[in-house]
């Protein structure tokens, strides 16, 4: 089912067509939500803190979690008290608001909660009920919200939106779920404060959008590799003309294998389904090659792991030259709605 729809999607096939009246009837309720948030039918939440959403118009993977991690170490830097509220995508849910420490079980709370507790040290909280969240954030000292996917939830009022885009993929053929990859149509991406586009754009990409011309491109880099069991750390380039068996259960995973063999590396592939419970069992290929993994992957695995499993953490890499001024766009932004709230 994905090799289809990944067919369809990114690679032109024409049997988008059969799903078109599906992609109707969501396109009418889209519409509809979106116009009863507007006129005030269903009630928003105003946080008593500025609040930024991080999120995309795409179903998938592309690169959400790693420039959540970002900014929020950004935001700390310029002295800000981040919280982060996620919905927990890949946990067993609660009926309540939860907190989550680099401790927490993924299983619960989802791999990507537990992925931004241990790279920012900010207060994470993960609940569907995001308004919720929020105020459980606040009341820990947060003093802005960094909302991890959540551009499409409208109840929570935002003071800045940044929407994510694969670079490679881009926005597939533009058409609305289940005929493409769309959750929202194209001129969404008009109300959005700044667009950010994960890597290069594809050569293919045409006829992009005045807002998707003026996005902010950035790299996400691999420089260490570390052992699950946390033996050892080592250079990437260690690994070139190794092969190696790759795993990763993310939204895009050709994307980790890539980045792999760009660092030299012959890539057996593993493709999970996004956020699967990944266990020991699901990583026995019966042979000796080394395994590496997705850093939020590897927040899956308990207990002591061979030194044959690894995992690869990413950085993201943006323009210093246009870092800076974006940053203090935010920044400028942020306060001053602090002054008004």
């Amino acid at each position: 089912m994905y090799k289809w729809l990944h067919r369809v999607w990114y690679e032109g096939a024409k049997s988008f067509r059969i799903l078109l009246p599906l992609s109707g009837l969501y396109w009418l309720l889209i519409t509809l939500r979106r116009g009863l948030f507007r006129i005030g039918v269903l009630g928003r939440y105003r946080a008593a803190v500025p609040v930024v959403i991080v999120g995309n118009i795409t179903a998938g993977g592309t690169g959400k979690t790693p420039v959540t991690i970002w900014l929020a170490n950004e935001l700390r830097n310029r002295e800000f008290s981040p919280g982060i509220v996620s919905r927990g995508y890949g946990g067993s849910g609660s009926s309540t608001s939860m907190r989550v420490d680099s401790a927490s079980d993924p299983a619960v709370v989802g791999d990507e909660p537990v992925l931004l507790a241990r790279r920012t040290g900010c207060p994470v909280v993960v609940d569907a009920n995001r308004a919720r969240a929020t105020q459980m954030l606040i009341s820990d000292g947060a003093n802005v919200i960094i909302a991890d996917d959540g551009l499409q939830h409208y109840r929570l009022e935002r003071d800045y939106e940044i929407c994510v885009i694969d670079g490679s993929r881009g926005l597939g053929n533009r058409r609305l779920i289940p005929a493409g990859p769309m959750r929202e149509t194209i001129d969404r991406l008009c109300d959005v404060d700044q667009v950010l586009i994960n890597g290069r754009r594809s050569a293919k990409e045409e006829a992009m959008t005045v807002v998707e011309q003026n996005a902010i491109e950035f790299e996400l880099v691999a420089t260490e590799v570390s052992r699950l069991n946390g033996s050892l750390t080592r250079s990437i380039e260690r690994f070139a003309g190794t092969t190696v068996h790759a795993v990763a259960a993310i939204g895009n995973p050709a994307r980790f294998f890539d980045l792999l063999r760009v660092h030299g590396m012959q890539v057996i592939e593993h493709a999970f389904r996004d956020h699967a419970r990944l266990t020991a069992a699901d990583l026995r290929f019966g042979d000796e090659f080394e395994v590496l993994m997705t850093e939020k992957d590897a927040v899956k695995l308990h207990g002591t792991m061979a030194d044959k499993f690894w995992q690869v953490p990413v950085e993201l890499k943006i323009d210093a030259l246009v870092a800076g001024p974006w940053l203090e766009q935010i920044e400028s932004r942020l306060r001053n709605d602090m002054e008004i709230q």
